[in-house]
């Protein structure tokens, strides 16, 4: 008489996955950046059908021979987008339904990732004819959209909005070395508004996830300025005060 575990191991050995209708199942990315003072994000024009030739979110299938978890295959679309192999990424959440792909049931695992525009090497291939960045603002409205990308997009920037407004999260949007004016200011390109600079800083400083370096400034016009870089280690900083109660 076969043991449980005996049991399941033959159980494992007959089970075929392709006896049951499964659903496709990818993951998509929503990749923002600073841009010429702008917030940006990061699209691609589909090379094959279905939707060819229209603008998507980047992604992809899960490659289960390659990908040993969801993070593993968000990683790998980005670095074959971007170039950048640790960026700031954040599992969103999963989209699902029997209509938002015309080949079948479907569902998609979005990552958003913040990028330092100084990082980006943009790619193409695949499934894509093209890469470009598309500006986030008032004045310039994105393409329309593949599959359900303009409602996964929407939900990624409120995401985007919200957490910088309590956390350290728009620093990921910087080059490796920095100045507190250039922190300041993109915290004020994401929300959109001028942001007063005593509160920003003694906020920064409370947050404590920043190393100063010492003896290295940037020289210009004005009095040197200080130089820093986000913490080794550091994870994103959480305030009990949002930006717009400070």
């Amino acid at each position: 008489m076969l043991n449980k575990a005996q049991s399941e191991k033959e159980f494992l050995k007959n089970y075929n996955i392709h006896d049951y209708d499964i659903p496709l199942t990818s993951v998509d990315l929503v990749i923002f950046t600073i841009r010429e003072q702008c917030l940006h994000v990061l699209l691609v024009k589909r090379g094959d059908f279905p939707f060819k030739g229209e603008w998507s979110l980047p992604g992809g299938f899960i490659d289960v021979h390659k990908d040993k978890d969801l993070d593993a295959t968000a990683l790998r679309k980005l670095r074959e987008k971007t170039g950048v192999r640790v960026p700031y990424l954040e599992q969103l959440q999963g989209f699902g339904s029997r209509t938002r792909d015309p080949r079948g049931w479907s569902t998609t695992f979005v990552y958003f990732s913040l990028i330092a525009s100084d990082q980006i090497e943009l790619a193409h291939g695949g499934t894509a004819d093209a890469a470009q960045w598309f500006p986030i603002n008032a004045e310039s409205r994105l393409p329309k959209l593949a599959f359900d990308h303009a409602e996964i997009f929407q939900v990624a920037l409120q995401r985007l909005y919200n957490k910088v407004e309590y956390s350290s999260l728009a620093a990921h949007l910087l080059p490796t070395e920095f100045t507190l004016t250039d922190l300041q200011q993109v915290y004020q390109i994401v929300l959109g508004r001028q942001i007063d600079k005593s509160a920003f800083r003694k906020r920064i400083k409370e947050g404590n996830f920043l190393d100063e370096l010492e003896g290295q400034f940037r020289y210009g016009s004005n009095r040197p300025a200080q130089l820093y870089r986000i913490k080794e280690g550091s994870g994103l900083v959480y305030y009990s005060r949002t930006l717009s109660n400070e």
